[in-house]
C-alpha cells in the first residue's frame, strides 16, 4: 500500500481491507508476508499519513481474538512496536516455523535468505544499521517520508521492470530453502518479496509458495487443516 503505480494507493486499501472481511469468519489465524507498506518508518510520536482503513481493521480482528502476524519486508523494515502496541499485530522480523495439523509451515518476507548478491547485501545492511536508522530520525518527517518513497519509488517494481523467475538454481529463496531442508523437515515454505505467484515442488514432500504482490495480482495462500491452496481475491 503506498505505491504510486497502477491502480490508486487507497483502491488497493480498500480491497485489502475486503479481502481481511471476507476471510474472517474462517480465520484462525493471518499471515501478512511484508512490504505491506511501499514505506514506513516509525517515529515516536508522528504516524505516516494513510493506512486508516487497513489498521482499524486489523485492530478489530485483534480485539475480536484473531492473532494477525505481520512480517517486515525490505519496504517496511523500520517498524517498531506501533503495530504491536496499537493494533495487536504479533510482529516477526525474520523467518518463522510453526505447526497446523501437523505439517510444518516456514514463513518469511525473504528478502535476504540465500541472498548471494554483494551489493544488495550492502544495501540491506545499511538500512538495518541502528546508527542509520536513528540520523533518519532526526529528519523532519515530512521530509523523511518523501525521501523514503523516492527511495522505494526507484525500485524495479516501481519502474515497471517485470520480475522473471531465474530457474531452480537461480532463485535465493529456492536455494535458502534446499540448504533448510539438509537439517529441517519443512512441508511448505511460503514468501513473500518475489513479485510473481508461483508454486514449486522441491521434492515429494517440501513445496515452495511465492505469493506474488497485490498491484499486479490478488493472490493469498488458504490452509482448511488438510490442503494448501492459492487462491485470488476476489474468486
Amino acid at each position: 500500500m503506498g505505491l504510486q503505480t497502477g491502480t490508486p494507493p487507497i483502491e488497493r486499501e480498500k480491497r485489502v481491507v475486503e479481502w481481511l472481511r471476507s476471510v474472517l469468519p474462517q480465520a484462525k489465524e493471518i499471515y501478512l508476508l511484508g512490504d505491506l507498506f511501499d514505506f514506513w518508518y516509525e517515529y515516536k510520536t508522528v504516524v505516516p499519513k494513510g493506512f486508516t482503513r487497513f489498521l482499524g481493521t486489523v485492530s478489530s480482528i485483534t480485539d475480536s481474538g484473531i492473532p494477525v502476524h505481520f512480517f517486515t519486508g525490505n519496504h517496511d523494515m523500520w517498524i517498531k512496536d506501533y503495530f504491536s502496541a496499537e493494533c495487536g499485530m504479533i510482529i516477526h522480523t525474520g523467518p518463522f516455523t510453526t505447526n497446523f495439523n501437523g505439517k510444518i509451515f516456514h514463513l518469511a518476507h525473504g528478502e535476504e535468505l540465500g541472498l548471494t548478491n554483494r551489493w544488495y547485501k550492502f544495501i540491506l545492511s545499511i538500512f538495518h544499521n541502528r546508527l542509520v536508522r536513528f540520523l533518519f530520525g532526526i529528519i523532519h518527517p515530512s521530509i523523511g517520508v518523501k525521501l523514503g518513497h523516492k527511495w522505494s519509488y526507484s525500485s524495479r517494481l516501481a519502474t515497471g521492470l517485470s520480475l522473471e523467475y531465474l530457474g531452480e538454481d537461480n532463485e535465493d529463496l529456492i536455494r535458502y530453502a534446499r540448504e533448510f531442508l539438509t537439517h529441517e523437515k519443512v512441508d511448505f515454505f511460503i514468501f513473500g518479496h518475489r513479485h510473481m505467484v508461483k508454486r514449486i515442488r522441491l521434492d515429494n514432500s517440501s513445496e515452495i509458495i511465492f505469493l506474488g504482490d497485490w498491484i499486479r495480482n490478488t493472490c493469498f495462500a488458504e490452509w482448511d487443516g488438510e490442503t494448501l491452496s492459492l487462491r485470488s481475491y476476489p474468486s
